[in-house]
């Protein structure tokens, strides 16, 4: 089993931005945002759905909270750009 903190890596790295920038778009720090995706510490339903809404990632957090396992996100879904998942979000 995949663990979150990779899915939340990979998302970030998709949008382009890096662990400082996330951090201060989510008012954390950067060591905070390293535990996360190293698994170090277990995000909150508020700080994981904000992380996705600052990645433009929501279609993951749809496909992780629906069952998907981690590595089929990273190989399917994240490589998409937009997504047909996305619309049930909105």
């Amino acid at each position: 089993m995949m663990k979150i903190g990779a899915i939340l890596q990979a998302c970030r790295e998709r949008a382009g931005l890096s662990q400082e920038e996330l951090a201060f778009r989510m008012n954390r720090s950067q060591s905070c945002i390293s535990k996360f995706e190293n698994s170090v510490k277990i995000p909150d339903a508020i700080t994981f759905m904000e992380w996705f809404k600052q990645t433009n990632t929501q279609e993951v957090a749809v496909a992780f909270l629906m069952g998907m396992d981690g590595l089929t996100i990273l190989q399917t879904l994240l490589p998409m750009v937009g997504g047909f998942v996305c619309w049930i979000i909105l």
